[in-house]
């Protein structure tokens, strides 16, 4: 199913360029949509570096108009796919692709073809897109890893993680059990934030609540800091940057450095490098309209325009 997908992107990426002898771009009766009227103003913020992952398109779940409003109005010289951007589990169940799933995949090969490095490193959710690393799909560069180096030269391992989750790689169908536990806790959470909506209260994610507040889910976090710190370090990397666990999170240990860089599920984050070599978490729940802002955060009114997103400046690079 992802293969097809991407074979399908590359397809429409080469026929929609300007240059193409095509020249011009498929019709929906062709199976693929037209490409959406980009009318954003000038990118508001240049980074050396953007990590995302745990996108999860294809999933009722995605926050697809944050992460488009995200890139629209970001720049960077690489852009990091860190895993989990195609749910390929969900896709197997039912497929769900409304058009801003389609307008995120254009927007990343736009970038591509603009001269923006791209590179995925599938994760378990789109893991059938990992037989085809080594290849490129649009100007995107499919890989099992990579490494980034920081304006500092530092060294850092991008891996989605899911290797040194004990429960995919021991226990298998227990993951597919979480994950419809999960996929239920993403509805409920969508529940309680529409009434958080007309209560004029802002964005609440239910399940980082609850990853924050259970034990075991705190010590499966750090069990899976530590496997993926002592790898990084086993391969004489300086650090390592991830997703899988849907928590954003930079921390130093020991003089290695862990980045996470969340998800466009729950917390609605990535990890960039600033130009100066900072990393950052970037928390993106408001929704930034090129002309005005708005005043809610809505599933349902997602057109509507929110103040400038937090950004925290965890550590240096």
């Amino acid at each position: 199913m992802i293969g097809r997908l991407l074979y399908r992107w590359s397809a429409w990426d080469a026929t929609a360029r300007p240059d193409s002898p095509a020249g011009r771009v498929p019709s929906q009766a062709g199976g693929l949509a037209p490409p959406p009227v980009d009318q954003t103003p000038a990118p508001t913020q240049h980074y050396r570096a953007i990590f995302i992952s745990d996108v999860h398109l294809g999933t009722r779940g995605c926050k697809a108009s944050y992460l488009l409003d995200f890139l629209r109005h970001t720049e960077s010289d690489v852009l990091y796919l860190v895993g989990d951007i195609i749910d390929g589990w969900a896709l197997k169940k039912n497929v769900h692709w409304p058009q801003a799933h389609n307008d995120i995949v254009q927007k990343v090969l736009r970038k591509a073809r603009k001269g923006t490095r791209v590179v995925y490193v599938p994760g378990n959710h789109d893991e059938s897109a990992r037989q085809f690393a080594g290849l490129h799909f649009g100007g995107i560069a499919i890989r099992e890893d990579d490494v980034h180096t920081t304006a500092s030269g530092r060294r850092l391992w991008v891996v989605h993680g899911d290797f040194a989750d004990g429960v995919m790689r021991h226990a298998r169908w227990l993951a597919y059990v979480g994950d419809a536990a999960y996929e239920f806790s993403l509805w409920l959470n969508h529940q309680l934030n529409r009434v958080r909506v007309r209560l004029g209260r802002p964005y609440w994610s239910l399940s980082q609540y609850l990853k924050h507040r259970v034990k075991n889910a705190v010590s499966f976090i750090f069990d899976f800091e530590q496997v993926l710190l002592r790898e990084a370090r086993r391969h004489g990397y300086d650090g390592v940057v991830c997703g899988h666990i849907h928590k954003a999170e930079i921390r130093d240990i020991d003089g290695m450095t862990y980045a996470n860089d969340g998800d466009w599920v729950e917390s609605l984050t990535a990890l960039v490098e600033t130009l100066d070599g900072h990393l950052q978490i970037v928390t993106w729940d408001r929704l930034r309209a090129p002309a005005q802002a708005g005043v809610r955060w809505d599933d349902e009114n997602e057109a509507a325009g929110l103040p400038a997103p937090r950004v925290t400046e965890e550590t240096a690079a």
